[in-house]
């Protein structure tokens, strides 16, 4: 655990394999020939000497300049395995933009430093594979780490030494914010010394309450050693590239559909902050367009692997669809299991005696403090968030039952009602198969199928721990491909993959809204406003509220979107939505598009976008 001083070590362990000489051979020749026939431009950003000398920039530099693997660069020249430890930082910087929680002191404190850790690496042709992705715990009070591929090559300018650079989020311990940085060191066997420093930064986050800009050099050494299944990483990291669903820059849709009127600039106008836009895209007709990753210092290295944290979208693609898993899995019948027989009544307070799954899958459990709209939500869920074990979560999910309606008729929105949910599939499922972990079971029969990426294949959990139970309510970390599958399989496999069906199909459709009265499913939203916190606006700015044209069903958010009220429609319809805090949507609109943004402005704009995907693909016929 990292000392207030910050003057721990920060330990990074990198093992390299390039599998053959005759591979290498072939680079070479690719390269022109000769190992001396390297790129010839010249590095102005983190240049060798820079890097050697361990001179710290006086700001971050921009992320693809300083990061991203030039057009006319040469293949690695060198095999590279062992150990990369980065000891003390030579010199780091932290400037703090916002802290709405106000929990970094202005004084040294480990939020501004990074945290010990290790890891491993293979190396494959260019790409630099971890063979540990996803959450890495580390023990540190305040960040734990994702690590993604990331990249190796030569330039003339780095004097015979070889450039590598991969992409890393800090995540906040037992928090869903991604603040995404990028890290680069050079390497010679032949060279003295062996490693350069290690530059990194982190110049981008999706987390509304914190942000900050960190860059930082630090010592570094080699020693060799190898890595276990080294064949098997680079053929998995191979497999997902290649099933990677295509991308192209959004601004192809307005020449892939000509004839459309597509207007990019639509999607942001209605923003207050277009500024805090992390990502956003369509995904239409097996095609991801993608509209980039900005940072403040340009754009990101390593667009494809930023990591984008789900908050409440884990609500709908974790624990509802574990739900829908399950309904295929045992029958529908799940869906009225009472609450109170799978979860410990020690930790039971209020009236469960009628409560059923489904009940909690829609936000109406029938127990809750405050009544208004997200109330609980927003004033009462902070001992909750904060806990990690499971019997305090527990605890403090079951503390909210001042009020007792009849559960399914009133929607109170609470990320604890999720989590108790969780766990109650949680002990359903080993009631009836075993120690299967919830969490594992959907990964291995939902996610890994549908190719997710392996840093898209962790979740949080109690205890700040790789074995505790999976929060359910928050908790994923997707990437851009990772989005692009799963809102295609909810929006248009009509639960099966491979024709096989994963998820019982029926309650897939209702939480689609797409059941033969979809006013009747889930239950109403009352309330709210354009700048709800965690719901998705009920109409664009300036327009007045509109009651009783939202419901929640399943862990879904629906809107019914009527001529009456938009009249450039044909046709009246509902929309399916999954929404997370700080302004994260993922739109699964009728006409097969989906539509997703993650940003952290706090503002939900969904509208605009679809009246867009309707010029590509009618709703209305």
């Amino acid at each position: 655990m990292m000392r207030p001083d910050h003057r721990s070590r920060f330990v990074l362990t990198i093992c390299v394999v390039i599998s053959s000489s005759a591979v290498l051979a072939a680079l070479v020749q690719a390269s022109g020939g000769s190992p001396a026939n390297v790129a010839e431009r010249k590095r102005l950003l983190l240049p060798r000497r820079q890097l050697l000398s361990g001179r710290l920039p006086s700001s971050p530099v921009d992320d693809s300049g300083g990061f991203g693997m030039p057009t006319d660069a040469s293949p690695p020249l060198e095999q590279f395995e062992g150990t990369l430890t980065l000891r003390v930082a030579v010199a780091d910087r932290f400037t703090l933009i916002s802290d709405i929680f106000k929990l970094v002191p202005n004084s040294d404190s480990p939020w501004k430093h990074l945290p010990d850790f290790s890891f491993q690496l293979v190396q494959d042709g260019n790409d630099l594979i971890p063979a540990k992705q996803g959450l890495l715990i580390t023990g540190s009070p305040t960040w734990n780490y994702i690590v993604g591929p990331g990249r190796v090559w030569t330039e003339k300018g780095d004097g015979g030494y070889v450039r590598a650079a991969l992409p890393f989020g800090l995540v906040q311990r037992n928090q869903n914010c991604v603040h995404n940085g990028e890290l680069t060191f050079l390497f010679s066997k032949a060279k003295s010394p062996p490693i350069s420093h290690v530059y990194y930064q982190i110049t981008q986050e999706t987390c509304y309450p914190m942000k900050f800009n960190l860059w930082g050099m630090a010592g570094a050494t080699y020693t060799p050693g190898a890595i276990a299944g080294a064949g098997a990483i680079r053929q998995g990291h191979s497999a997902e590239i290649q099933h990677r669903v295509p991308v192209k820059p959004v601004s192809d849709l307005a020449r892939d559909y000509f004839n459309s009127g597509f207007r990019q600039v639509a999607i942001s106008e209605g923003y207050e902050h277009p500024d805090q836009i992390t990502t956003y895209g369509f995904v239409i007709n097996g095609v991801n367009y993608n509209a980039g990753c900005r940072t403040r210092f340009g754009e990101y290295a390593f667009c494809v692997d930023m990591r984008l944290p789900s908050y409440s979208i884990a609500k709908s693609v974790f624990a509802s669809v574990a739900l829908m898993r399950l309904g295929q899995l045992y029958g529908t019948g799940v869906y009225q299991e009472l609450i109170k027989n799978f979860i410990p009544q020690q930790f039971i307070q209020g009236n469960w005696d009628t409560t059923t799954f489904n009940n909690a899958s829609d936000m109406a459990t029938g127990n809750y403090d405050l009544g208004g709209y997200e109330e609980d939500e927003d004033q009462n869920m902070d001992q909750f968030l904060i806990d990690e074990s499971l019997n305090a979560k527990l605890r403090d999910a079951f503390a909210l039952h001042k009020h007792q309606d009849q559960p399914g008729t009133k929607w109170v929105y609470q990320s604890s009602a999720t989590f108790i949910l969780t766990q109650a599939m949680s002990s359903y499922l080993k009631h009836r198969h075993g120690g299967d972990d919830l969490f594992d079971r959907v990964r291995d029969d939902l996610y890994k199928p549908l190719g997710f990426s392996a840093g898209g294949l962790t979740t949080i959990r109690t205890g700040n721990s790789d074995t505790g139970a999976p929060s359910g309510y928050y908790g994923l970390f997707f990437n851009r491909d990772d989005v692009a599958k799963i809102g295609d399989f909810l929006n248009n496999s009509g639960g099966a993959i491979n024709k096989t069906q994963v998820l019982e199909p029926g309650r897939l459709n209702e939480a689609l809204f797409r059941s033969p009265d979809p006013s009747a499913i889930g239950v109403p939203i009352l309330g709210g406003s354009a700048s709800s916190t965690l719901g998705p606006p009920q109409l664009g700015p300036g327009l007045p509220p509109s009651e009783n044209t939202r419901r929640y069903a399943h862990g879904f958010w629906g809107k019914y979107v009527s001529t009456a009220e938009f009249p450039e429609y044909r046709c009246n319809f509902w929309v399916s939505l999954m929404s997370g805090y700080g302004g994260n949507v993922i739109a699964l609109l009728p006409n097969g598009v989906i539509y997703y943004v993650f940003s952290d402005g706090r503002e939900f704009r969904w509208l605009n976008p679809m009246r867009e995907a309707n010029k590509l693909a009618p709703i209305c016929h």
